[in-house]
């Protein structure tokens, strides 16, 4: 049947299968609550998926239009990632969403009192944030499992609540600004000192217009009265405040020159730059001005260059967003890695609103993914154990409780995937890759680098198919080495079930990459129906009620 997202998009129809003459009924088999499962179907939609090409092209090989609606949910999309050019700005836009949706802003160094049916929300560091919504039938610790609305036929009880968590990352590669910036340059110029901050393509950086932003940190001398204000002269120490300021320079204050190729006749053969001498950018002209910088930063603030105690601020290309494509069927732009999941996975959230039934949706967005995420603020931390612990406590329930909840509960860990490239193929393996609009990625590695396994790929496969949103497959090629992502990193804390997914991308840790208009609406309505669905898990089965 054809499926038609809420919000107008399009997607393919999955009965072609049916037509396969490889298709035999007898491949219907039952799950244990009696209801059919199609594995020959489902086989056939993942190969077929792979044979028919990218979705957008049609039998005649030219592109078909992307829905409109789809077309202004990717540029949606391209909005929320222009004003959030740094993990600091993306956490602080997702937290002026749940504000705007009515959520209550929970401090870690606040008492929490919870409720079912409440909304609510954390975060860290101000770069990382965890979001929840209680369902309205998660019951009294005293009922406890007897108010449970569902059990396996061979469990006696089932725990009273369950997680259904959705995480993504808010960090993409770029360059650091290191604490002491200037650097002498030649010609009469002034360059910044900088370092990577994760594995870019460092060639996509030169050339390109580049702005700042980050955090700051300032100091305002507090009189006796605490409020900000003018030093009191008669105190022998004076009260300092220290506040975090968010800075986004959206305006070109450097770049990083290219070589000339006559300077360089060897430069298309095969050029790897040195990230001390090659990338770094020109910033100014003139002689070497020690706080040269950190006057820019001041002026910016509308602070003296003294209250600038200490900085968070990387490079930023300002090349704008773009939705392009005979039919408009791409969107580019920087950061898609990993902002196109956390605007995805957010507005499901946000749309699917707090559960009926007795579970706990969750949110979050994590920083660090790219530098390994073993930072207080990355998934590696304890932040989201220590949430979920809180979460269980505030709402009267045992320790046995919450680990009775988590052998329950199911994660999605939401990164992007590699699509198979235009110009370079064999990069991509034969079979398991995917294309752009193709819709969403399950990704899976025998390494474990990806927490999917054959149990959780079989759940939200099953979802997916449910709801009618497209699927793809995407592995390593057996003889290249691959990436990971924060699933199995953040289950090193807290376990759970989980799969790994993301949509379709060309140009990963690029400056500007490429992916899909309609994957957006795709992956959307995606974790809509991972939201939508009573996810039941008990060891190896599984249930979807909802």
């Amino acid at each position: 049947m054809n499926t038609t997202h809420a919000a107008g998009g399009r997607y393919y129809s999955m009965d072609a299968a049916r037509a396969d003459e490889g298709y035999d009924a007898s491949d219907v088999e039952t799950d244990f609550l009696g209801e059919e499962i199609d594995f020959a179907e489902a086989e056939l939609n993942s190969a077929n998926d792979l044979a028919a090409g990218p979705v957008g092209v049609g039998a005649d090989g030219d592109p078909e239009d992307v829905d409109p609606t789809d077309t202004e949910i990717a540029r949606d999309m391209l909005d929320f990632i222009e004003a959030s050019p740094s993990m600091f700005h993306s956490a602080a836009s997702i937290c002026d969403w749940l504000d705007d949706a009515g959520f209550t802003y929970l401090p870690e160094s606040a008492a929490w009192d919870l409720e079912p049916g409440g909304a609510y929300y954390t975060q860290r560091n101000g770069s990382s944030v965890i979001a929840w919504q209680v369902g309205e039938g998660v019951p009294a610790p005293a009922a406890g499992a007897q108010q449970a609305d569902f059990r396996f036929a061979d469990e006696l009880d089932c725990p009273a609540y369950h997680f259904q968590v959705a995480a993504s990352h808010a960090d993409s590669p770029t360059f650091k600004v290191k604490a002491v910036p200037e650097l002498d340059g030649a010609g009469e110029s002034l360059r910044l000192n900088v370092e990577a901050y994760g594995g870019m393509i460092d060639y996509s950086w030169f050339d390109r217009p580049l702005g700042l932003a980050g955090r700051v940190l300032v100091r305002e001398d507090m009189d006796e009265e605490g409020a900000d204000g003018a030093a009191d002269t008669d105190a022998a120490v004076t009260p300092v405040a220290i506040h975090s300021r968010l800075l986004f320079i959206d305006r070109p204050v450097a770049i990083i020159p290219s070589l000339a190729i006559h300077m360089d006749r060897e430069v298309n053969k095969g050029f790897a730059p040195n990230r001390q001498v090659d990338l770094c950018p020109l910033f100014s002209a003139g002689e070497l001005k020690a706080g040269a910088f950190d006057a820019l930063v001041a002026r910016e603030l509308g602070v003296r260059p003294d209250q600038v105690l200490a900085r968070d601020l990387f490079l930023v290309n300002l090349q704008p967003a773009q939705v392009w494509g005979e039919g408009e069927e791409f969107v580019s732009s920087p950061r898609l890695d990993d902002l196109m999941c956390a605007y995805t996975s957010l507005s499901a959230f946000l749309q699917v609103g707090a559960p009926l039934e007795n579970r706990i949706s969750v949110y979050c967005c994590f920083d660090n993914e790219e530098v390994g995420s073993n930072t207080k603020q990355g998934a590696m931390s304890t932040l989201l154990r220590d949430t979920l612990e809180r979460i269980n406590q505030s709402l009267g329930f045992s320790s046995q409780d919450l680990r009775r909840a988590l052998a329950a509960s199911f994660m999605v860990s939401c990164d992007n995937a590699h699509a198979v490239h235009p110009n370079r193929s064999e990069r991509a393996d034969e079979r398991n890759r995917c294309v752009l609009n193709g819709g969403l990625v399950i990704k899976e590695a025998a390494n474990q680098a990806y927490c999917t396994d054959a149990f959780s790929r079989a759940v939200f496969a099953a979802l997916l198919d449910r709801a009618g949103v497209p699927r793809q497959t995407f592995a390593n090629k057996s003889d290249m080495a691959g990436g990971s992502t924060l699933g199995n990193l953040s289950n090193m804390q807290v376990s759970m079930h989980g799969v790994d997914v993301g949509c379709a991308q060309l140009a990963m840790h690029s400056s500007y990459e490429t992916a899909g208009a309609r994957d957006v609406a795709h992956a959307i309505a995606a974790f809509e129906a991972f939201y939508e669905a009573d996810v039941h898990i008990d060891g190896a089965q599984a249930a979807l009620l909802a």
